[in-house]
């Protein structure tokens, strides 16, 4: 399997975290784990049909699906006759583009996305970025620059704020911060925060071989390293020695 990102325009960047191209190999068949990151995501399939995933669902050639953010890890396989393009949208980036009454009915799932709304990358397979930049770059409107702000500070703090002071912050009440978080996001405030942590922490294991779990478990803001190894099995499907 071979697989290759791409940078969006810098206009688009606030919006778009990244492009990105999954290819098959010689192998029968690569299993990839996904990880929870708050993102939504736009695949196009332009290869073999996928083999059907846990829940019997199989992305078909030449149609897009719309992949809503995810609460846990998941598992795809990848075959030889794989051709995947994908837009990786920021948490709540969705909405600079798309307007859907709330992303929370996607969350953990995938959906075929409509045709006329999605990028035509069918004469575009070698070089999807020139191409997805101007699509998206006509697309783009204004997000919800409250909801934004909110999730730059959740990433710069890597998940440890509570919610009531990121509503305070923010010049929301409680309640319109977690409507608006399910909306554009499609996860709660709280879900977000801890997979944001869940993530600083899989970046301190990889990081830092010499530490002691103890130490990277409170570093990342866990009570023990027991805590931290629940979160790891709960969002990664893993034991933390497995990483």
């Amino acid at each position: 399997m071979a697989y290759t990102e791409y940078r969006p325009h810098p206009a688009l960047a606030p919006y778009i975290d990244a492009y990105w191209k999954v290819t098959g190999d010689d192998r029968p068949m690569t299993t990839q784990t996904i990880l929870p990151d708050g993102c939504v995501d736009i695949i196009m399939n332009l290869g073999d049909d996928e083999l059907p995933d846990a829940d019997g669902f199989s992305m078909k050639n030449e149609r897009s699906y719309l992949v809503g953010a995810m609460s846990h890890a998941i598992e795809t396989v990848v075959s030889p006759g794989s051709l995947l393009i994908g837009v990786r949208f920021r948490p709540a980036g969705f909405a600079a583009f798309y307007q859907y009454e709330s992303m929370h009915v996607f969350t953990d799932q995938t959906a075929e996305f409509d045709p006329a709304l999605a990028p035509d990358l069918r004469r575009r397979k070698t070089d999807p970025k020139s191409y997805l930049d101007q699509f998206f770059l006509r697309k783009l409107q204004t997000g919800d620059l409250r909801i934004m702000s909110v999730i730059r500070e959740i990433e710069a703090k890597n998940g440890l704020i509570d919610v009531s002071t990121l509503a305070q912050n923010g010049c929301m009440s409680i309640r319109q911060l977690q409507r608006t978080f399910k909306q554009h996001v499609g996860l709660s405030p709280k879900e977000f925060l801890n997979i944001m942590r869940f993530r600083h922490a899989l970046q301190l294991i990889k990081k830092g071989k010499m530490q002691s779990l103890l130490d990277i478990a409170l570093e990342a803001g866990y009570y023990d390293h027991a805590h931290l190894s629940n979160e790891i099995r709960k969002y990664a499907g893993i034991a933390p020695s497995l990483i």
